[in-house]
């Protein structure tokens, strides 16, 4: 635990605590795994038909984007160079890293992670690999049927992940339009969509202030720092759950988003997001100071 909330160094625990580095890392390794055993399925478990509607409906309180079922991000958590790793860890910020995803819900907690994927690779691709993206592709999640958005009666519109511009839009993942000669109503669109989209930046923010130890690049062996960092976003939801949310903790963190990769979506998932669009800009759907923030 002095570890994961300092990030203080195996030379540092050293001293600290009279033990061998290679001790330190060994204690530190076993520890992790056995916080991810303890607490994985009791914080993190997969929504079931329910607790998606609940998802959705806290989106829709503080977000206002409905039939919202998540937000997901990748990040690079920085580590040295993994032996005989070549450039696969090697990301475009010219560090070695590997990727955390994440699909979080409107509270900042994690509902899915996916560590350990190489820094060189894309969302999109760390996504298309991930269980998840998976699970989503193969309509496999347990999802809501499709519901009207609040105010009309049709048409019926899935529930939907968002996500920024490195993933591939589809029916059930909305990401934002291209930034070039848009008009009022995708301005709009995007506007909203970033309002929801926000918030896994924001649980990104809090794990890694909570923390301290992806402040920093982690000098452990490959496995132990996705041990670690898979600990660290168990016991981040843990601390949710009991501690509740203090804002100024998200403001600043170290961790690096991914560079965007020029992906394509599908017509069913356009069409949804148009349905959208119309909506954001309709009596029911608009909010009173979304032109002021566009």
């Amino acid at each position: 635990f002095r570890y994961l909330g300092t990030g203080q160094s195996l030379a540092s625990l050293h001293y600290a605590f009279l033990v061998g580095k290679s001790t330190a890392s060994v204690i530190i390794r076993e520890t992790c795994v056995a916080i991810w055993d303890a607490l994985h399925a009791a914080v993190m478990a997969q929504p079931h038909k329910e607790q998606w509607k609940e998802i959705a409906d806290v989106f829709q309180q503080t977000c206002q984007f409905p039939n919202c079922a998540g937000a997901i991000d990748g990040k690079h958590i920085r580590i040295k160079k993994p032996v005989r790793s070549g450039s696969q860890y090697y990301n475009y910020k010219k560090y070695f890293s590997f990727v955390l995803f994440a699909m979080c819900d409107a509270n900042y907690s994690f509902r899915y992670i996916d560590v350990g994927s190489y820094g060189s690779r894309s969302d999109s691709a760390v996504f298309a690999q991930s269980d998840f993206g998976k699970m989503l592709q193969d309509k496999a999640l347990d999802l809501p049927e499709h519901t009207a958005l609040p105010g009309t009666t049709s048409p019926a519109m899935p529930f939907v992940f968002v996500g920024d511009e490195a993933f591939a839009l589809g029916e059930n993942l909305m990401r934002p339009y291209s930034s070039r000669g848009l008009s009022l109503a995708r301005r709009v669109f995007n506007y909203r969509l970033t309002r929801a989209r926000r918030v896994v930046e924001c649980a990104f923010g809090i794990l890694a202030n909570k923390w301290r130890f992806l402040h920093t690049p982690i000098h452990l062996k490959l496995e132990t720092a996705i041990s670690a960092v898979k600990a660290a976003c168990v016991l981040h939801n843990f601390v949710r759950a009991r501690d509740g949310y203090n804002f100024e903790d998200s403001l600043t963190h170290s961790l690096h988003s991914h560079r965007p990769s020029v992906v394509r979506g599908h017509r069913q998932g356009a069409a949804v997001r148009e349905q959208f669009t119309a909506y954001f800009t309709s009596p029911h759907g608009a909010l009173p100071w979304q032109l002021d923030a566009i």
